[in-house]
């Protein structure tokens, strides 16, 4: 039996991708071999002052389906459609309901170059091609950060422009473990990589477990880095593979970013040693498509801010925005908090009735 899924095509269908799909899978009964070879999309980078990547897309939930399996198969998360969906429930949503699958995102307001990670939303940007920081050399690993330009979003470092985008989910470290803000470069990549376990971790679970070990080979299936890592020149931090693919989109980790296994293999591929990047936190976002604006709201993880909605006033007046916003509309999905682009500008939404 194979199911279909439906793409919204309420905004322009000119950044569409993705055609109509047959999802290979009965009564929610996908397979790790059917995960490893889910199709890989690339988002064409918006010019000008647009800023919104993908469209939305709706499902019907089969017989047996969990939001693990659906979100995964999509390229999102079980939490990302469960706030997408008034929080419908992870493990057991109500089949024949057709939900909505933010396969739709507003980029960070960053520069447009390299790897980009929101904190708060749980997501990954790879900016490709990209330009590299000059490899040193005669050492092995060690590379000179290549460096943003901030303001600059078509042409970068090296000459590069950037023609795609491709957008992963994370999951990231507990609140005790807190993922930092900063800028980096890539500076290894490792297949099968041994754990190493720190000292910390290690009596962590010799607590919790009454047992530990103090490394796991990279060939242990209950390793938690999985097969793929990529490492930072930001200390003790990686993306990496997991054991544990439904703690991609919670906060389950050690501080590191953990990928599906899928795509933490495609990242790894395509990414080059020298490629900067830089972990910002921005859980309110604004964005254009065409003449229309839009605003995409997360959760503060990590409570770095007194309140979004004082938060978000702040930042549309810093963008310069607010003189084009419905207030009440902003406040509203600053409540919600649904992670997908809202219009938040007077009048009906582009493609709605009237």
């Amino acid at each position: 039996m194979r199911r279909f899924v439906n793409f919204s095509i309420r905004y322009f269908p000119a950044l569409f991708l993705i055609a109509l799909v047959a999802i290979p899978a009965a009564y929610g009964a996908w397979t790790e071999d059917e995960f490893e070879k889910r199709p890989l999309y690339a988002y064409p980078l918006p010019h000008g002052k647009d800023d919104i990547i993908g469209n939305l897309i709706t499902y019907q939930i089969q017989k047996g389906d969990t939001l693990l399996d659906v979100g995964r198969w999509f390229g999102v998360t079980a939490k990302e459609i469960s706030n997408a969906n008034a929080g419908i429930d992870w493990w057991a949503p109500p089949a024949g309901r057709v939900i909505i699958l933010p396969d739709e995102h507003i980029l960070p307001d960053t520069p447009r170059v390299g790897i980009v990670m929101n904190i708060p939303e749980m997501r990954l940007y790879y900016y490709f091609p990209s330009p590299i920081g000059p490899v040193h050399p005669k050492a092995k690993g060690k590379v000179t950060p290549a460096k943003f330009e901030p303001g600059k979003k078509e042409k970068h470092a090296g000459g590069v422009t950037p023609s795609v985008v491709y957008s992963f989910p994370v999951g990231l470290g507990r609140f005790d473990w807190k993922t930092p803000v900063g800028t980096f470069t890539v500076r290894g990549k490792t297949r099968n990589p041994t754990w190493n376990v720190p000292q910390d971790i290690y009596e962590e679970h010799l607590e919790r477990d009454g047992e530990a070990e103090h490394s796991v080979s990279g060939d242990d299936p209950d390793n938690p880095l999985g097969h793929y890592r990529i490492e930072l020149t930001l200390p003790e931090y990686a993306f990496h593979g997991t054991n544990v693919p439904w703690g991609v989109g919670m906060e389950v980790s050690h501080g590191c970013i953990r990928l599906y296994p899928e795509d933490i293999e495609r990242l790894f591929n395509k990414v080059k040693i020298g490629t900067p990047g830089m972990f910002v936190y921005q859980p309110v976002k604004f964005g254009w498509r065409g003449d229309a604006l839009y605003v995409e709201v997360h959760e503060d993880l990590y409570g770095m801010y007194a309140g979004l909605w004082a938060y978000a006033q702040k930042e549309a007046d810093r963008k310069g925005l607010t003189d084009q916003i419905d207030m009440q509309k902003l406040e509203k999905a600053v409540e919600q908090k649904t992670g997908v682009p809202t219009y938040i500008m007077p009048g009906p939404a582009p493609g709605s009735a009237s």
